[in-house]
């Protein structure tokens, strides 16, 4: 099989036109990911990804960013509201050994939810510590205010997923905590220095290094390199991301259509891939945009490629709950919230 491209492509509506079958045939990403504007009930999603690795060949990773509160992309009718990560943190502070079970079921539960369409990956835990005043882009997506909260809740969000088959993408490394804008609109300026982003922002990654997938932050931190964001910095990957956490896995950008990047979208995949990331990831579904991807990002090859693999020889065998048994139990932890 020739080799998939260094990519993650979004599509764009329900089903694919006979133009991004096409492309997707022709151009070969490693993956897929689904957002609100791919969702409209049940069968036309399992549709769409079946469709989607019909082009490529195989069963290609497809992701989604399912956490529950503002950022779920596939909602009622078609699956339950769960709450947001600050949700369960608060019940984390009120009972440590409830809140760290209701972060394993409300994952445990998404996996339950994703495998009957087919979605294999979860862009879940989000691993950033906010502090006071920071944007709201984070806000409540996140378990708590304190690494120790992020960390234990973030890992047990994981074993939720990987119980049921999914694999996790933890995000967003090394820390969005402390962004005081909205890297979808604008690049975020951290000021502070390395030790304090050691001590507050960096643990919960460096706790979970382990896991096969990490996405990265559109964040500046002038501590470490003043001139470039994270994504697409040689100096934050190397020096922090791979070596001071010491994450080994696949290494996702953040969205390269994200306001936060300069350039041309061709440009952005390219200082994406120059800066260290082993995959580029576009969301947006415009042609015109991916178009400009593929021409800038290279096959998988190297140690991409290896990291890239562990990732498909990674899915997990499901365990075997009863889903109404632990649908039952976490909606009696929120019956009163």
């Amino acid at each position: 099989m020739t080799e998939s491209k260094a990519m993650i492509l979004g599509c764009s509506g329900l089903k694919l036109t006979d133009e991004e079958k096409a492309f997707y045939k022709a151009e070969r990403p490693w993956g897929f990911i689904l957002f609100g504007r791919n969702i409209s009930e049940a069968q036309q999603i399992s549709d769409l990804v079946a469709e989607l690795r019909e082009c490529v060949g195989w069963h290609a990773p497809v992701l989604i960013d399912q956490e529950g509160g503002r950022v779920q992309r596939i909602r009622p009718p078609i699956l339950q509201h769960y709450p947001p990560g600050q949700a369960l943190g608060d019940l984390y502070r009120r009972d440590r050994a409830l809140g760290l079970r209701a972060a394993w079921l409300m994952s445990r539960l998404h996996a339950f939810d994703l495998q009957r369409f087919g979605i294999n990956v979860d862009c879940l835990p989000v691993l950033d510590v906010p502090i006071e005043g920071s944007s709201n882009v984070i806000g409540n997506r996140a378990y708590g205010g304190d690494p120790v909260t992020v960390t234990e809740m973030g890992r047990a969000a994981c074993e939720g997923l990987k119980a049921g088959g999914l694999l996790p993408v933890m995000k967003h490394m090394p820390g969005h905590g402390r962004g005081f804008a909205d890297s979808h609109l604008e690049l975020p300026v951290v000021t502070v220095s390395r030790e304090e982003l050691q001590v507050h922002d960096f643990p919960p990654f460096i706790a979970m290094k382990d896991e096969l997938m990490a996405m990265t932050c559109h964040l500046v931190f002038t501590a470490i390199d003043p001139d470039n964001p994270a994504t697409t910095s040689r100096k934050v990957i190397d020096e922090v991301i791979r070596t001071e956490i010491g994450f080994k896995g696949l290494l996702l950008s953040d969205d390269s259509s994200m306001n936060a990047l300069s350039g041309t979208i061709g440009e952005r995949a390219a200082n994406i891939i120059a800066g260290g990331c082993d995959i580029v990831l576009h969301c947006n579904g415009h042609m015109d945009e991916m178009l400009q991807v593929v021409a800038n990002v290279p096959p998988l090859a190297g140690l991409a490629r290896e990291r890239a693999r562990l990732v498909e020889d990674g899915f997990p065998t499901a365990d075997a709950v009863d889903e109404a048994t632990i649908r039952a139990e976490f909606d009696a932890m929120f019956a009163t919230a």
